[in-house]
């Protein structure tokens, strides 16, 4: 069928009856039946589709109001996409045709039936759109959804999307850590906290696997900055220690401490992921004296209350290491741990409760119930572990005292009796069998 070309100056426009030769018949299932008097012309220079349908070759032809006619079916909610693109059609400049886009939504619907009925032009413009515009989150799955079925000619929409090469995202990672571990300005804790838990995701296994591989490098790289950070630590820790033996007090100084347990609780987690928390927990251990001398002679201040927290949060993490064999230490430091934090624990308990109870609406002084909970177990799995007349003075004063609720050592007490009742015998079969052993 031959296409009779527009030989008027004045440009065709989509919907002009008196000189158009086809209507497009759009179809739906749901019974929508839409005309749009069209310009055979246009629609060949522009569409695969309406090239072939219009073309001698097709073997039919169907005519409706003496014109050719063309039925195109589609679903219902892309029939004013394909209206979209039939008026596209009729856009000159590519510029004008991009700004008819306007949004990610209209332009992937313009851009599914550009694919379908094989229109090159327009589905370079919504290409080119939709890889230059910013998109939310769910525009971002529609075009997962969308994109990868259409072929190669689409694939630069992709391009925000591909994965980076390793070297690439050791080069992140390596900043971010800087960063994370590093005392910025105050206006760039923000960025500092984001720098943090990224870090802490990218080495997170969910749904997909840890962005990259803990290799030696980068447990190298971590256990170097977090060194640093200990550093830091322990430099404002000894100030404290000056100060307070002049009777100084600073709060800047106490604002940094609270700003360094943050950081450390933080590096606890990273830590604990890439398994090399041993160092962290040795060195905490050899801190702790300084450390509780310096928040137990601050109190009242709400500031210093929430250092004391943050200071608990660390330490939980720490005797979970050692309770749960994660870390060896040995007897005596085991020992210290527990004779030196069980009764700062015990007294802080309280405390928080009773301020948690005048500040509900505070949430700077919530502290979660799993700390406290965390922190009983690892005490009760410490102290199993040490010899029975450690194990004995560390009951009985736990008995004797006010606060004898928290932590509670219930379960730990139980082990010991039993142990205790059936030690005897237990140790007088094993020697029995010894000396039998012995003599054959």
């Amino acid at each position: 069928m031959e296409t009779v070309p527009n030989e008027s100056k004045t440009p065709s426009k989509i919907g002009d009856r008196p000189t158009s030769d086809v209507v497009v018949r759009l179809r739906t299932q749901d019974g929508r039946d839409d005309w749009l008097y069209c310009h055979s012309h246009i629609l060949v220079e522009e569409s695969k589709y309406f090239a072939d349908r219009l073309s001698d070759s097709w073997p039919t032809c169907q005519i409706l109001d003496s014109r050719n006619c063309v039925e195109v079916y589609c679903e219902e909610p892309d029939l004013d996409s394909h209206v979209n693109v039939l008026r596209l059609f009729y856009v000159i400049a590519d510029g004008l045709m991009m700004e008819i886009c306007h949004g990610v939504k209209n332009a992937l619907g313009i851009l599914r039936v550009a694919v379908k009925l094989g229109c090159p032009r327009i589905i370079a413009v919504c290409v080119d759109y939709l890889e230059a515009v910013p998109w939310e989150e769910a525009e971002e799955e529609e075009i997962l959804n969308t994109i990868p079925s259409m072929g190669s000619k689409v694939e630069p929409v992709l391009a925000r999307l591909q994965p980076v090469n390793p070297t690439a995202v050791m080069k992140v990672f390596l900043a971010a850590l800087q960063f994370a571990t590093s005392s910025p300005p105050s206006p760039l804790n923000d960025l500092k906290n984001t720098a943090q838990e990224q870090l802490e995701y990218m080495l997170t296994e969910d749904d997909d696997a840890p962005l990259l591989s803990a290799d030696e490098e980068i447990k190298l790289e971590v256990m170097r900055c977090v060194k640093k950070l200990l550093d830091r630590f322990n430099s404002i820790v000894e100030s404290l220690l000056c100060d307070l033996q002049e009777s100084i007090s600073d709060a800047g100084k106490m604002q940094s401490l609270h700003s360094c347990l943050t950081d450390l609780l933080w590096a606890c987690q990273i830590l604990g992921k890439l398994e090399i928390i041993r160092d962290f927990v040795c060195s905490w251990t050899e801190l702790s004296v300084k450390l509780v001398t310096i928040v137990q002679q601050k109190d009242g201040e709400k500031q210093i209350l929430k250092t004391k927290l943050k200071v608990l949060e660390v330490t939980a993490k720490v005797l979970e290491a050692v309770g749960y064999g994660i870390v060896v230490l040995p007897t005596v430091k085991r020992l210290h741990m527990v004779k030196l934090w069980l009764p700062f624990v015990r007294t802080m308990k309280p405390l928080v409760d009773s301020v948690s109870e005048e500040t509900e609406d505070d949430l700077t002084l919530k502290f979660d119930n799993e700390i406290w909970q965390s922190l009983e177990s690892a005490f009760v799995a410490i102290i199993l572990t040490l010899s029975s007349v450690d194990q004995t003075d560390i009951l009985t004063e736990w008995l004797e005292n006010q606060q004898i609720r928290y932590p509670d050592l219930t379960e730990a007490f139980e082990v010991w009796c039993y142990r205790s009742k059936v030690a005897k015998r237990r140790l007088a079969t094993l020697g029995e069998e010894h000396n039998t052993a012995k003599a054959v």
